[in-house]
């Protein structure tokens, strides 16, 4: 790998965790039960796990172009959000339930890169408005179009 650049590096290495979430996301939508509750996520989770081993064979292969990679200063600006999204996915989800759990989340996540003052009122109020209709969305999407399976326990 001495003859790799930095960002060739970086996409390698980003396109295989993302493809390693997708082969262990895959396998959990397929060996949990009640099979009829995991259709929908087997059918999303097996797209996503074909789209993310194609982008890192192709950046295996060298066939991806890379551009600049990630500056230090991108990946600080990154870590909040990673975070979040880490406690979301190994504990909120499932210990909040699907619905308040997604609510925290988005808010949070909102709030920490909306560029609106954090010192003004109004900002506040778009922020909730807007988490508010997400969720909307949300809910209509997965329990009334889809009905489908979301994780539920403390609130929903």
């Amino acid at each position: 790998m001495s003859d790799m650049s930095l960002p060739r590096v970086q996409h390698i290495v980003g396109s295989g965790v993302v493809a390693a979430v997708g082969i262990w996301v895959t396998w959990v939508s397929y060996t949990q039960q009640p099979s009829e509750a995991f259709l929908f996520p087997r059918l999303i989770s097996t797209v996503f796990v074909v789209l993310a081993l194609w982008t890192f064979f192709k950046a295996c292969l060298g066939w991806t172009k890379v551009g600049n990679g990630i500056s230090a200063r991108q990946l600080t600006s990154l870590a909040p959000g990673l975070v979040i999204a880490l406690i979301y996915i190994f504990w909120a989800a499932k210990a909040l339930g699907f619905y308040t759990a997604t609510t925290l989340a988005f808010f949070v996540l909102l709030s920490l890169y909306d560029p609106a003052p954090h010192g003004q009122v109004r900002s506040w109020v778009q922020r909730v408005i807007i988490t508010a209709c997400f969720m909307a969305v949300m809910y209509g999407l997965f329990a009334v179009l889809l009905k489908v399976y979301t994780p539920r326990e403390i609130l929903f």
